[in-house]
């Protein structure tokens, strides 16, 4: 029989197959791990350098055992090696026991005495492959009526809902800790020399024609003072910086040229600017802003609702 793989193919899918297991198996982050790991490499090369070897070695084996042969053997070897795949033996038998089909020498004798406006019925037996997937089927079947009827294992609805619970959970974790999908709720006071560097330049860059440089106000409101128009912390002055200020005369929203690191930074920025006292600073405006948390705790100051009473 012909072999099924010449050797410019054989050796290729064999290195190539166990190239691919090795980076399977091998954790090498975002590298391959041949490159990240010169071992792996010398291990390829290797290998690459003993299928050639053995495939040189077996054919120099039957060159010499061909001449080996006699004529007659050489003439059952030449027939062997020119019968194809399909008409081999071992191929035959194997067909004929997943079909246990019958020759079409021998159909008469399984005619059945029907005929149907002259269309005749063979009693021929059904493929064993197809009897074996049959009851395959059957007990898949009862397994999964027991597994998930019975002892009430997870439908496809309900591994669904879990996996949306698991994920909301994972999406809330990455947001904490998530800088470009930072929003109102999960912003914090950056209070570090660094951060309010960064965000005086920004503010420098982008806020000081309406706010002054010193944040004492022009055409917008004085930033100094502990009165805020649409409410003051970090939460308050996030929102407003990402949505923009009260429509039509208030400031616009910087979402779309600032990210939410920078307007956190910058908006940290302006809350340090608070009791600065800036030369000529514009009347207050707005209502006087009281942290919920500190009002709580101390008591004697009043709280005013931060969701009507915001800047």
């Amino acid at each position: 029989m012909k072999k099924l793989l010449p050797v410019y193919v054989r050796i290729p899918i064999i290195f190539f197959s166990v190239l691919l297991a090795m980076e399977y198996f091998i954790d090498s982050g975002d590298r391959p791990a041949f490159v990240k790991f010169p071992m792996v490499s010398l291990f390829l090369f290797v290998f690459l350098f003993l299928l050639i070897a053995i495939e040189i070695t077996l054919n120099a084996v039957d060159t010499i055992t061909y001449h080996l042969l006699t004529d007659e053997q050489k003439a059952q070897l030449e027939a062997a090696q020119n019968t194809s795949f399909s008409e081999s033996q071992w191929y035959k038998n194997l067909i004929k026991a997943l079909t246990k089909s019958t020759p079409i020498e021998s159909e008469n004798e399984m005619l059945l005495q029907h005929d149907y406006d002259g269309i005749k019925e063979l009693d021929n037996t059904l493929p064993p492959w197809w009897v074996y997937l049959f009851y395959i089927t059957i007990v898949f079947s009862a397994v999964y009526l027991v597994r998930f009827h019975m002892l009430g294992g997870d439908t496809q609805e309900m591994e669904l809902k879990n996996e949306i619970a698991q994920a909301k959970i994972e999406v809330a974790e990455y947001m904490k800790t998530a800088p470009d999908m930072m929003d109102e709720k999960s912003v914090t006071l950056l209070t570090d020399p660094a951060s309010l560097a960064e965000g005086k330049t920004i503010f420098t860059a982008n806020c000081v024609a309406c706010h002054r440089a010193d944040g004492g106000g022009q055409i917008g409101p004085n930033l100094t003072d502990n009165q805020w128009i649409l409410g003051g912390g970090i939460k308050n002055v996030f929102h407003t910086l990402m949505n923009g200020g009260r429509d039509g005369k208030g400031m616009i929203s910087w979402k779309g040229t600032l990210k939410p690191k920078e307007m956190q930074k910058v908006g940290s920025y302006v809350l340090s600017l608070q009791g600065s006292n800036p030369v000529n600073p514009k009347a207050p405006e707005g209502e006087v802003w009281v942290d919920p948390a500190q009002s709580n705790t101390a008591g004697a100051v009043t709280q005013v609702d931060s969701t009507t009473v915001k800047k």
